[in-house]
């Protein structure tokens, strides 16, 4: 679904429409729903040469981030904790603050009260989150009927048709973001073929 290349784009454009941040590196990033991180060791190949030290939180409910993985997060000079933990039960009281949030293919598993939590526990703790989910509509439908052509497995093709119709459209999740405060700027909408992209960006100043 190219999710690596939407969520690169859009930390770039962050980065550097950010005053404050020009010529800065965000230390501390998490992702949430990590699974085995290859999709943050991806990002961290791109930005490694401009971001060196970054601390990066892979929080998921088990661990299955390899160890050759997190060596080569160690050799591009990334610092990586694995936090084996329910992301709800972590809603509960996020112990840090990360400069940027991050999620991919993960929200659209829970239903609109748990996504109400977890992003006010997100608005608390960041300044800066993009979840890249599935977009739920006609022709991602279609495609992930087809996946049966690429030689993909049942399980694969029966698990994308069910998470195109648990995606999201419009602005499902615009309206689940708090909106206790008008300190946030909201994009969302289609990116890409067959996603569905939200950012919420605390505005400065």
């Amino acid at each position: 679904m190219g999710s690596a290349g939407l969520i690169a784009r859009a930390v770039q454009h962050r980065i550097g429409s950010d005053p404050q941040s020009q010529g800065q590196q965000p230390l501390r990033v998490i992702e949430i729903g990590a699974g085995d991180g290859t999709l943050m060791l991806r990002l961290a190949h791109r930005f490694a040469a401009r971001w060196p030290a970054v601390h990066l939180s892979l929080l998921d409910r088990q661990n299955v981030v390899s160890s050759s993985t997190q060596n080569e997060f160690k050799r591009l000079g990334w610092t990586v904790e694995v936090l084996c933990v329910d992301v709800l039960d972590w809603a509960a009281a996020p112990p840090t603050q990360w400069d940027i949030a991050l999620a991919n293919l993960f929200v659209h598993h829970f239903d609109s009260s748990q996504i109400t939590v977890l992003f006010e526990s997100l608005a608390r703790c960041t300044d800066w989150f993009m979840a890249c989910e599935p977009r739920r509509g006609r022709v991602p439908l279609f495609a992930s009927r087809l996946l049966g052509l690429t030689g993909a497995s049942a399980v694969t093709r029966v698990d994308a048709v069910l998470s195109v119709k648990a995606g999201f459209s419009g602005a499902e999740l615009s309206e689940l973001w708090p909106h206790s405060s008008s300190q946030w700027a909201i994009q969302e909408g289609a990116a890409g073929l067959f996603s569905h992209a939200f950012i919420a960006s605390r505005e400065m100043g």
